[in-house]
């Protein structure tokens, strides 16, 4: 045989560690004793060092992958390159490792809006994360004239659009009766002004979102506390107060109507919005609000004109035209 090839019979146990996901072992004998001439048997297994060191000496390329347990080992010349391509297969094996798996695809948002029975009567409610997505009030266009409906907006904001329903009184201009806010630029002043109807039955109140926090609060409060939200809305009367029913608002009144409002909880992180799916009475719409929502402070934002929008749900009302109106869009 010619001198510089060597090959290797193993006559005990090895140890074979596999480089997935190619095919070929990388085999790992313990090294015996220290070699004779080429074509000899070994002895009784040595330490792994010598046999190292003596086989680079005759010239030979040595990978010792890994110890194990004591091996017998009889030499026999074969050509280095069949060596050289196991070296070079396995090592290229390792340095590639197992293929890559794809991320797993993020699972989809939850709906906003669902079904929600109160006292034998029927809601919608929608709740939002701020963390995970944005409240924005809505009132003119790019034109400069109020989207007076809602499929109007939806058409303009396209699917970013979550859901939306009106947000507020408004005039027969479709103009805010109270404090608009929108972006951060105050487009209509607060009212504290004295009148008949809904609104002026104090305490009124103000929707306020700034950032990833929203709040509802008394008229006479949110001046008081000067929040510089980036939109609000006002509107009245507040259906509860720090966990209270509006003092007004008698328990089943005789007023009935179609109903929507908002309230905020887990310290402002979370907005609620409902609406009623036929006339309710104000005692019940609060009642909803304090005792299965969970709000400590909520909003009422209209009657007889309340609308939704909610593709999640095929729903598009229909009404009169409308003048503010709030939604959700993703962050």
């Amino acid at each position: 045989m010619a001198p510089g090839r060597v090959h290797a019979r193993f006559d005990s146990p090895v140890i074979v560690k596999r480089a997935e996901p190619c095919l070929a072992p990388v085999v790992a004998p313990d090294i015996g004793p220290p070699l004779k001439s080429p074509g000899v048997s070994g002895e009784e297994a040595g330490p792994a060092a010598t046999i190292l060191r003596r086989a680079r000496s005759r010239g030979m390329r040595v990978t010792m992958v890994q110890d194990v347990v004591r091996a017998r080992v009889r030499i026999r010349r074969f050509p280095v390159p069949a060596l050289l391509r196991a070296a070079l297969l396995s090592a290229a094996c390792l340095a590639l490792g197992s293929p890559a798996r794809a991320a797993p695809a993020a699972a989809p948002a939850p709906a906003p809006c669902r079904a929600v029975q109160a006292e034998g009567e029927a809601y919608t409610v929608c709740t939002v994360d701020l963390r995970r997505e944005r409240v924005r009030l809505f009132w003119l266009g790019a034109d400069g004239l109020p989207y007076s409906s809602l499929s109007t907006l939806a058409e303009k904001q396209g699917a970013s659009l979550r859901f939306a329903m009106n947000a507020g009184m408004y005039d027969k201009g479709q103009a805010p009766v109270g404090l608009y806010i929108e972006d951060g630029r105050e487009l209509k002043g607060v009212s504290t002004a004295n009148g008949p109807g809904n609104f002026h039955l104090k305490p009124n109140g103000i929707f306020w979102v700034k950032g990833e926090r929203a709040g509802v609060m008394e008229t006479g409060r949110y001046l008081r506390s000067a929040p510089k939200p980036d939109f609000a809305t006002q509107s009245g009367p507040m259906l509860v107060v720090d966990g209270h029913i509006h003092p007004k608002i008698s328990a089943d009144g005789p007023s009935q109507k179609i109903r929507n409002g908002v309230g905020v909880r887990d310290d402002g992180r979370t907005a609620v919005f409902a609406i009623s799916e036929r006339p309710v009475s104000f005692g019940a719409f609060a009642r909803l609000y304090k005792d299965t929502l969970g709000c400590r402070n909520a909003l009422f934002l209209d009657g007889s004109v309340s609308s939704l929008y909610a593709p999640s749900m095929n729903r598009s009302d229909l009404s009169r035209p409308l003048g503010p109106m709030v939604g959700a869009v993703a962050r």
